[in-house]
């Protein structure tokens, strides 16, 4: 097998691990992290051959980009102070306590060295814990501190790892210069992805063609990181950044079809990013294998020390960080998304897996110093960082369900449907106030009006079927009904008519870009 088939097959995996973990209860970047062990233990699966420095850049982008489709400015906004303590505050913390382990355990390791293993375990991956809070039916709350914090927590411990990396290279270290690196990469950040989102929506506007601009956001996420990363910037803030503006800004209520074909096409991506990249996750247990030939006892037991210290720092620093939420969260703090109770916050401990970002700075690691000599701890650091994505990945992966299951955590469908019915109930109203504005000024009779009157009560009703009182949503009921029939009827003489059509292509003189254009047609009109 040569790398090429190992791509495809990690891509197929990616796609089946989809329906096999909403089948049984799992999340599919662990089931993918598991068939690439699998494949790494094979004798006829070579090694992966991929440039570490290009792991972050060719993965990370597209999936910042589509995870942050799934949220909003405002959320973020809201939540900032769970957010911050989280991402920011609880990666120093993280990374300063695996560095004082590490560097008391493992014989000869610099504390630069040190801190840069603990900047690298540190931030739970993004990717995995939104695929895992969306799988489990997780509450609203929960789910947007955890996609707050796998989103964020990157953009410290990345400019932490890179402070640390510089330091152990150089043998200098300057906590006055790490401040200023870290503030100006942040400035740059935001400062690229502001200025690209500005323009990626602005050409958006003229490109006009759904096609164009769906392939405009994908450059745009790796257009943000590079150009970020070339100003000294962090790339994974100015990913965030963009992702941010665009959907705050670029969205075009009457632009159906850019949307309806966005989406497919960002699910996609989504789901085949996020397989290839746990699934090399899980093929690294090669070089893991590779690293500890001959020293399995002694590195196996400084991996399961700095695995132990990064579970339970987060479950130390969770439980008073929560309180203290919970103190500060004010009655005007309305829409920030606190736990509320010691099984969410249970819950919220045990969601803490590493990957992507991990995996990707641990492969970065330097070969050699400035002076020439070999990095110090290398391998060790590698074999410790696979260590800890393996036991948080894999085992916390694996068990979150059962313990979701076991504590009762689960949303809160009630409110969820409240909102859903508000919102059906401020679509009709928009509908019905714009039918009044049009009726000043169009030529409607009134038995036009009373019948656009009930379809502006269908938009409503179709996204809430609890609108409307008893009689009327029986009559409703009723015309509903003759409406599927007629639909179920129209729907098969469309399919009538695209098999006729598709069955024109293979005749012969037939031009077959005329029968997709009519194709296409027939395709759209089964859509209204």
């Amino acid at each position: 097998m040569d790398q090429l088939a190992l791509l495809f097959v990690l891509l197929l995996g990616a796609v089946v691990s989809v329906p096999l973990g909403d089948r049984f209860g799992l999340p599919s970047p662990v089931l993918m992290t598991l068939l690439g062990i699998v494949l790494a233990v094979l004798d006829f699966v070579p090694n992966v051959d991929i440039p570490p420095d290009l792991i972050l850049p060719a993965l990370l982008p597209p999936l910042l980009y589509a995870a942050v489709r799934r949220t909003s400015w405002r959320q973020f906004t809201a939540n900032k102070r769970p957010i911050f303590l989280l991402a920011v505050a609880l990666v120093f913390v993280t990374t300063a306590v695996v560095a004082a382990v590490a560097h008391s355990i493992v014989p000869g390791l610099p504390i630069a060295a040190a801190v840069a293993l603990g900047a690298l375990v540190a931030p739970p991956d993004p990717v995995a814990a939104t695929a895992v809070a969306g799988q489990l039916g997780l509450p609203r709350r929960l789910v947007s501190i955890l996609e707050g914090e796998g989103l964020f927590n990157d953009v410290t411990a990345i400019v932490l790892y890179h402070v640390a990396i510089a330091a152990a290279i150089s043998g200098s270290f300057s906590v006055q210069g790490a401040a200023l690196d870290f503030l100006l990469s942040a400035v740059v950040a935001v400062a690229v992805g502001l200025g690209l989102g500005w323009a990626a929506n602005r050409l958006m506007d003229s490109l006009g063609d759904p096609t164009l601009q769906i392939s405009l956001t994908l450059l745009v996420p790796y257009a943000s990181y590079v150009l970020a990363e070339e100003l000294h910037g962090s790339g994974v803030l100015a990913v965030l950044t963009t992702a941010l503006f665009l959907a705050e800004y670029a969205n075009n209520a009457d632009d159906v079809m850019t949307r309806l074909a966005g989406h497919t096409f960002w699910n996609i991506v989504d789901t085949l990013v996020t397989g290839v990249a746990f699934g090399l996750i899980g093929l690294e247990l090669h070089n893991a294998i590779r690293t500890a030939s001959g020293r399995w006892g002694e590195m196996l037991g400084w991996a399961a020390a700095i695995v132990g210290v990064v579970v339970f720092v987060r479950l130390l620093w969770l439980l008073p960080a929560t309180w203290l939420t919970k103190r500060l969260h004010a009655k005007r703090d309305l829409d920030e998304d606190i736990p509320t109770s010691s099984r969410e916050t249970v819950v919220m401990w045990w969601a803490g897996m590493r990957g992507v970002a991990s995996v990707a700075l641990a492969l970065a690691i330097p070969l050699e110093t400035e002076n020439g000599g070999p990095f110090p701890n290398r391998d060790e650091m590698i074999f410790i960082a696979f260590g800890v994505i393996m036991v948080t990945l894999v085992v916390q992966g694996l068990s979150l369900p059962w313990l979701v299951r076991k504590l009762g955590v689960q949303a809160d469908t009630d409110s969820e449907k409240e909102f859903e019915k508000s919102l059906a109930v401020r679509a009709a109203k928009a509908a019905k106030r714009r039918l009044r504005e049009l009726g000043e000024t169009e030529d409607l009779s009134d038995e036009l009006t009373e019948q656009l009157l009930r379809r502006a009560f269908d938009i409503g009703y179709r996204i809430s079927p609890d609108l409307g009182e008893d009689e009327r949503r029986e009559a409703h009921e009723q015309r509903a009904q003759r409406i599927k029939l007629v639909r179920r009827v129209q729907a098969e003489m469309l399919s009538a008519a695209r098999h006729e059509v598709l069955a024109a292509r293979s005749e012969a003189g037939a031009n077959p870009e005329v029968v997709d254009r009519v194709l296409r047609h027939l395709d759209v009109r089964s859509l209204k």
